[in-house]
């Protein structure tokens, strides 16, 4: 499971400072790459990392533990589904 940490599209929201709506759309649109884990969509911690680098500004401690505790919460709650994506 290492190297497959997700978190979920509404936190990453939450992270951005955008609505969830508008996370969504960009997942949609292809500006962000997620995976599809049955209804809900996940975002890689690599593809969050690569948001923040974008904006040209290194994430900050706050950030980082914001992040990771995003990662946590969500492998303790698609943990299962999670395993078996990374088997196909």
């Amino acid at each position: 499971m290492e190297g497959n940490e997700y978190i979920s599209v509404a936190q990453l929201a939450k992270m951005l400072g955008i609505s969830r709506i508008a996370a969504y759309m960009k997942v949609k649109k292809g500006q962000i790459k997620a995976i599809k884990i049955g209804r809900s969509f996940a975002v890689s911690k690599a593809e969050v990392q690569a948001l923040a680098n974008i904006t040209g500004a290194p994430l900050k401690e706050k950030e980082k533990t914001e992040i990771d505790k995003a990662v946590k919460k969500t492998v303790a709650e698609y943990g299962e589904v999670l395993k078996r994506l990374g088997k196909e």
